[in-house]
């Protein structure tokens, strides 16, 4: 099994490289999805969150208000750092068990958004990162999802810089140019994955 973490800005395309890499056969283990159902109404992760954020981050149906909850922690980082401790061990917990369903020899996709973030770039065998520039990633948060331009600043503010995203990457992926740019970066990826797959899988075996 080959562990590849994937990571990116917000707004910089990481899940659109993450669907491509599905297409080739990739394992996906989408960590940002993962995060979603750990807090479902019901779920002990919802609970807790509610325990430190209060009940105005619910919604009138009982679920989890994200735009709310967005709006509390990326401006302030102890207030995220209070949400990640109780979500990401939670999102370890599953990651962890759809790694141990993967097939024998899997190329395994980890999408992970705070991989650079949280230092976790040892757990992959390869580090692939998606990269814009800010400006780009202004431009499609504002136009495509609708954020204020302050809004947008204060989550890209809150992640990783670039240069520390890139400072941990085997593979970086440029992603502002065209659909086509991408497919052809995103096959060239594949082959150097399935390489090293094969190579780890002779070496184990010898």
């Amino acid at each position: 099994m080959l562990k590849v973490g994937l990571t990116g800005g917000i707004g910089s395309g990481k899940s659109e490289v993450s669907a491509r890499l599905r297409a080739h056969g990739a394992v996906i283990i989408d960590a940002d999805r993962i995060a979603r159902e750990v807090v479902e109404p019901g779920t002990p992760g919802l609970a807790a969150v509610v325990a430190e954020f209060g009940e105005e981050v619910l919604l009138p149906g009982g679920g989890l208000d994200r735009e709310k909850v967005g709006s509390i922690v990326f401006a302030d980082r102890d207030r995220l750092a209070a949400l990640n401790a109780i979500v990401h061990p939670l999102v370890g917990e599953r990651m962890q068990e759809l790694m141990d369903a993967a097939p024998a020899g899997a190329i395994v996709v980890y999408d992970v958004p705070l991989l650079a973030e949280n230092g976790l770039a040892g757990m992959y065998d390869v580090v692939v990162v998606v990269d814009v520039p800010v400006e780009v990633q202004l431009d499609r948060l504002t136009s495509r999802r609708g954020m204020t331009e302050e809004d947008a600043r204060a989550r890209i503010a809150a992640q990783a810089t670039r240069e520390e995203r890139r400072a941990v990457a085997d593979h970086v992926i440029d992603n502002a140019g065209s659909l086509d740019d991408l497919q052809a970066r995103v096959d060239a990826l594949w082959e150097d994955l399935v390489r090293r797959a094969s190579a780890a899988s002779a070496t184990s075996a010898g």
